[in-house]
């Protein structure tokens, strides 16, 4: 996505005012970015416990990091890169599982389940993803997750998580062979992953509504 010239500025005089020590600065770049950061480690790590920690953590090192924004690319593709980081991190240091509530249609009889069972289907099925990409590497769960749920072209993807493209695109093609693996043996699953139901599901999950440490290719070798 380009940046216009005035956003271009706009960015650079922000940075300017947030290197000063300006409170209403940090604040500002915060509120901006906050809200598209947290989708996506929301869509990275799933309904995680730990996220509102991870967030502030992810925006701790952007402020600490923003000298090192050379305005080379946008500041948002570069806080996002800041925010990729830290969910590399914590990936690679804590083995965390899904934190999935089920959905309880108290009020519903067995008989009219339509909506309650479909949302329930995609309840069950964000829980199982998520339990098989947890199985995953981290540089191939941030790969899988970023392209496929999360939305980035694999030109952007490899750039988030500083990797080829080749790379990139072998780590998001294996980690589509281990979910339909998991797939075959799991019906929920199975139906979950129907393009139809894909749509829904991840509409009923979604949340409501990147010095930088590099992810080496040699992490391939770990995906297989």
């Amino acid at each position: 996505m380009g940046v216009t010239a005035a956003a271009y500025v706009d960015d650079v005089l922000l940075v300017d005012r947030c290197l000063t020590g300006e409170p209403a600065a940090t604040r500002e770049l915060f509120r901006r970015h906050q809200r598209r950061v947290h989708a996506c480690l929301f869509r990275v790590l799933g309904s995680n416990r730990d996220m509102d920690d991870l967030l502030q953590d992810a925006f701790l090192q952007v402020f600490q990091s923003l000298r090192g924004w050379r305005a080379e690319a946008s500041l948002a593709t570069w806080v996002d890169r800041v925010a990729v980081r830290a969910a590399y991190r914590y990936l690679s240091q804590k083995g965390r599982r899904i934190q999935t509530d089920a959905i309880r249609d108290d009020d519903q009889t067995p008989g009219d389940d339509i909506p309650g069972a479909r949302r329930q289907l995609a309840r069950d099925g964000v829980r199982r993803l998520y339990a098989v990409l947890d199985d995953l590497s981290p540089a191939a769960r941030l790969a899988f997750t970023l392209h496929e749920i999360d939305g980035r072209t694999i030109t952007e993807t490899a750039a988030l998580v500083s990797s080829s493209v080749t790379a990139t695109k072998l780590r998001v093609w294996r980690a589509r062979k281990r979910i339909e693996t998991a797939a075959a043996s799991d019906p929920v699953l199975s139906q979950f992953l129907a393009p139809a139901a894909q749509v829904l599901a991840f509409e009923a999950a979604a949340v409501s509504d990147s010095a930088l440490p590099m992810i080496d290719d040699a992490d391939v070798k770990e995906d297989a």
